[in-house]
């Protein structure tokens, strides 16, 4: 399953995730996704694992990001690269958004 090759972002509904947290899934093919995070203030993406390539950019805002216990305040343009099967999560310090890209596609996202 895969989307179109051009993205609308308002085109595309958010999923409410609960506690402060929404996302939008903008695309995805076989091989990778791109997904919206947007989160309020103190917001939590609580620390966990995949085995999916994970990066991602700070499109707004500014976000405590830790990786496998490294924590690195992050802003408006700054992004990181989380390897497969690495433990990490991000607390929102004001309002943000994250651009996230993984691989493969995050098959329990489209469940």
């Amino acid at each position: 399953m895969s989307t179109d090759v051009f993205v609308i972002d308002e085109a595309v509904n958010w999923q409410d995730l609960g506690a402060g947290v929404r996302r939008k899934i903008l695309g995805h093919n076989d091989a990778m996704m791109m997904v919206r995070v947007e989160f309020e203030t103190g917001a939590i993406g609580p620390q966990h694992r995949h085995p999916h390539v994970q990066c991602a950019v700070v499109e707004k805002g500014s976000f405590d990001v830790t990786i496998e216990g490294v924590t690195r305040r992050l802003g408006t343009g700054d992004g990181y690269m989380v390897p497969s099967n690495a433990l990490h999560g991000v607390v929102a310090l004001e309002p943000g958004v994250l651009l996230d890209i993984f691989t493969p596609p995050r098959e329990d996202f489209l469940a």
